[in-house]
């Protein structure tokens, strides 16, 4: 191998080969978030999406101010109230298009992106294993799922905070609760867009699997997710709908429901995991078999 080769840059190029199995995975998934979140693209993925509540916040009050307030949806009219509901709003606007594209670029790059480098051959040489290096790489995308949906929230609460008023919170269902409980709330609503993006994922990483070019799986990937949401909008295919990975997607509203609704979390951690169960095995197939050549 040459010295000058790219996959020594990475900090999991060298590996001791007397750690335990377990040892030796957890390395590897820390090294592998450590490469993931200090790349220029995924901090510009991020900053992305931290725009889209600033935004959000900025064009709500710019068009309050100026007279402008009653047009656009009901909900926004909402955010000039209390400006707690920017992270609900932005996480409605993000998780169509904006969450599902982030996440197709990272899970699309998993294993293609190693091979179109030339780096994939080098880190199976490492006692890892096919299977436990793409876990590792379906778990990294998967906290990336999870920091995407953390920005969304926590930058609209900033801006909502920063613009708007700010105090007590109106469900949905009509009650009023405080800060700590909306807090709460919002802390689960991410955790339930977070699992709602696992089964993009794994498609995503099954994709990545079956090229050495990532831009190609991260466009199927983002293909697939809006063909879904399109097929999920037509009534003459609402027979489909139980089984698109997209259909609980805006289910997070239940949580702002007292008592809170629990049926969408349930169904649609269900749903997801049936995508990741059967795209993982997909993938596994393909990974396992496949000849590694860069």
């Amino acid at each position: 191998m040459s010295p000058a080769d790219p996959r020594d840059s990475r900090p999991d190029a060298v590996l001791p080969a007397d750690r335990t199995r377990g040892g030796l995975g957890l390395a590897l998934l820390g090294s592998e978030l450590a490469v993931l979140f200090r790349r220029v693209r995924t901090i510009a993925l991020l900053a992305a999406l931290a725009l889209i509540p600033v935004l959000l916040a900025v064009a709500v009050r710019v068009t309050s101010s100026d007279g402008g307030g009653g047009r656009g949806p009901a909900f926004l009219g909402d955010i000039t109230q209390n400006g707690l509901f920017v992270s609900l709003t932005a996480l409605t606007v993000a998780i169509p298009l904006f969450l599902p594209l982030t996440v197709g670029v990272v899970a699309g790059d998993t294993i293609a992106g190693e091979a179109s480098l030339g780096t994939l051959r080098y880190l199976l040489v490492t006692p890892v294993g096919r299977v436990r290096l793409l876990l590792v790489k379906y778990a990294a995308a998967a906290a990336f799922c999870l920091a995407a949906t953390l920005v969304v929230v926590v930058f609209g609460a900033i801006a909502g905070a920063a613009l708007f008023p700010v105090g007590p919170v109106t469900l949905l269902s009509g009650q009023t609760i405080g800060l700590g409980d909306y807090a709460l709330r919002l802390l689960l609503m991410a955790l339930y867009v977070t699992v709602s993006l696992l089964g993009l994922t794994a498609i995503g990483v099954f994709a990545s699997t079956l090229t050495s070019v990532p831009v190609g799986a991260m466009a199927a990937t983002i293909v697939l997710s809006t063909v879904a949401q399109i097929v999920d909008a037509l009534p003459q295919l609402d027979v489909l709908d139980p089984w698109l990975f997209t259909h609980h997607w805006l289910g997070f509203a239940d949580l702002m429901r007292d008592p809170v609704s629990w049926d969408s979390f349930g169904a649609n951690a269900l749903l997801q995991a049936g995508y990741v169960v059967v795209f993982g095995a997909l993938a596994l197939g393909r990974f396992t078999t496949k000849d590694v050549l860069s």
